[in-house]
């Protein structure tokens, strides 16, 4: 008698257990429960530490600041180990470089290596330098939500829609997941000191003067405390400049034995400061069939709060509550007349990817059951019906212990593995049903064609785990990015194999026992048609030659398509974005009313564009 081997070991153990439905059961729960808690994204997550160090050089030229600052400082920053690349931006007063490690190294390991770094050699750096400011920068900075508030309203100047988005920021800030929030476009508020010159020398006051002044009453100081009452009361001297009539009260100077106020020389004024930037909204003729309240031939004053998740969280949850709580807000702290019009929503867009891949992996598991129906029969098709789903459902868990995000490459791993998946079910559901045909229907009959085939079984799915792991050793930026595919389909395919073994032995035996199985003599359709083809090209070679050259002829005109650039090498598919990027690039030194009127002039035509 042959000895039994792994394979028919497992399936005798699980082929009348109670515990089999269970496993299955407990599978597909696991599998909705990792679908559900997996964040959703739009691509993997890829580790590259990024670090912006900043330096400030007042009354130095962009030549000194090169020279004395950013040339010893790059040179202290190779020394690091794990840096990739080193960029510099200078400017006069100011250096700004930027450090980028390799893919993979720990983030918080990198920034305490760099700021080690810096701070063991900053006696180095010249005197009147500042203190180098670190600040990381990573994938998740990237906003995966904008909102644009515009209005229609004269009424409302980008001041004031800027002092709108800061409440509405404020309240967007509150978020659990919610990393940063930012606010582009809109005058900031500025109190605004205007000198008269004459004044100033009638009272004997310099500029500087007014300077040290204004510090000195812009400051809150202890000063001891009291005990009164049993009660200790702490005395603080000074207090903060609150508004212009404050800054206005300001003692600068004595004359003739009376105080002299800032307002006594100046001209202060509390409004928006000058502009550095502008940001406008317009619409296009599209616009007319949304409820967005506007001309198409309009330029809108407008400001963009900004928001980015957490690492490791949910985009379109995230992206979804601060959308609640912006609409929670309207009437109140954002006005009725003013609109809120979401400009980019990486959260929506990931979960419409999302789900589509998962109703494509849907679609093709239903399209392999169907095939397996009219190929092998409904019962066959049944055990795959479950096989498939349970081992989908196993491998989104073990994509979600991994640490994976739910996105198009995770997704794509698992429509790309279910071809190969479902042949470990396909293979030992014929087995048991030609061995019920051979030597009828009995529990020990199953375990043996299980057996029977599964160490080819399991050598062909360790063949294409051979196959397909060795991408996830890929090294550089693409290494991290395509890794989900080799892992998740390894796991899809080791989860296949014990699905085989335990899974499909005990649903075949309990779905084929009630077929009515023909005489072992008696083939398929399938069969006659397969021996039709193949039998001819094994009686003759010259048919043999012929298939074979045809074959080559086939394969080598595919492989032409390459160079002759028949086809389109990308490593990822296009992307249907609804937003685009112009960048206008406007000769050095051209004023920002300049650039504005070249950025109008786009805008026109943008809107001709259909």
């Amino acid at each position: 008698m042959n000895i039994m081997g792994a394979s028919g070991k497992i399936a005798s153990k699980f082929i009348s257990s109670k515990l089999t439905p269970l496993i299955v059961a407990a599978s597909l729960l696991l599998g909705v429960y990792a679908i559900w808690v997996t964040p959703r994204e739009e691509e993997p997550q890829i580790i590259i530490p990024m670090v912006d160090v900043m330096v400030s050089y007042p009354g130095a030229t962009a030549k000194e600041v090169e020279s004395r600052v950013t040339t010893p400082m790059e040179k202290l920053l190779w020394e690091i180990k794990g840096v990739e690349y080193v960029y510099s931006i200078v400017k006069p007063g100011y250096n700004l470089t930027i450090v980028r490690f390799y893919v993979g190294q720990n983030t918080e390991d990198s920034l305490v290596k760099l700021y080690n770094k810096l701070m063991s050699h900053y006696d180095e750096l010249p005197q009147g330098v500042s203190q180098p400011l670190v600040k990381p920068k990573s994938i998740d900075d990237v906003s995966i939500l904008s909102l644009t508030l515009w209005s229609g309203a004269p009424a409302y100047t980008g001041y004031d829609l800027r002092r709108i988005a800061l409440e509405a920021a404020t309240e967007l800030k509150k978020g659990n997941d919610v990393s940063e929030v930012g606010v582009t476009g809109g005058e900031r508020r500025q109190v605004r000191i205007t000198l008269d010159p004459q004044r100033l020398n009638a009272y004997g006051i310099s500029p500087f003067g007014i300077m040290q002044a204004l510090k000195q009453s812009n400051v809150i100081m202890p000063s001891g405390s009291f005990s009164s009452n049993n009660i200790e009361t702490v005395t603080e001297t000074g207090n903060f400049l609150k508004n212009a009539e404050d800054v206005s009260n300001v003692v600068v100077n004595v004359y003739n034995s009376r105080p002299v106020y800032l307002k006594d020389v100046a001209t202060i004024t509390d409004g928006p400061q000058e502009s550095s930037s502008y940001v406008f909204m317009g619409l296009g003729p599209a616009s007319q069939t949304t409820d967005l309240k506007g001309s198409a031939s309009g330029q809108y004053p407008a400001v963009t709060i900004t928001l980015s998740k957490k690492k490791g969280t949910n985009a379109s949850i995230v992206a979804e509550d601060a959308l609640k709580k912006i609409n929670a807000l309207k009437g109140g702290v954002i006005p009725s007349d003013v609109n809120v019009t979401v400009t980019r929503d990486y959260g929506e867009t990931a979960k419409d990817k999302s789900n589509e891949l998962l109703e494509h992996m849907l679609l093709a598991t239903i399209s392999v059951i169907i095939l397996i129906a009219f190929a092998l029969g409904w019962r066959e098709a049944v055990v795959v019906a479950v096989a498939v789903p349970v081992t989908l459902a196993l491998t989104m868990l073990i994509n979600y212990l991994f640490g994976y995000t739910l996105n198009r490459v995770t997704l794509f791993a698992l429509i790309f593995s279910i071809g190969i998946l479902v042949d470990d079910a396909i293979v030992v559901v014929e087995n048991i049903n030609r061995h019920f045909r051979m030597h009828g229907i009995k529990p020990l009959t199953a375990v043996l064609a299980v057996d029977e085939v599964g160490n080819p079984t399991i050598l062909a799915t360790f063949a294409v785990i051979a196959a397909l792991l060795p991408m996830a050793f890929v090294s550089g930026l693409m290494g991290p990015y395509m890794r989900p595919i080799p892992v998740g389909a390894s796991a899809a395919m080791l989860v296949s194999l014990l699905v085989a073994f335990i899974v499909s032995p005990w649903l075949a035996y309990k779905v084929l026992r009630k077929a009515k199985h023909a005489s072992h003599s008696e083939d398929g359709e399938g069969s006659h048609l397969y021996s039709k083809l193949l039998g001819p090209l094994i009686d003759s070679r010259i048919k043999r030659n012929i298939t074979f050259s045809l074959i080559l002829s086939l394969l080598l005109v595919a492989m032409m398509l390459i160079p002759l650039k028949a086809v389109t090498l990308k490593m990822l598919p296009f992307d249907n974005k609804s937003e685009a990027q112009v960048i206008i690039d406007m000769p050095e030194g051209t004023t920002l009313e300049q650039t504005l009127a070249v950025s109008n002039e786009m805008s026109k035509y943008l809107k001709t564009v259909p």
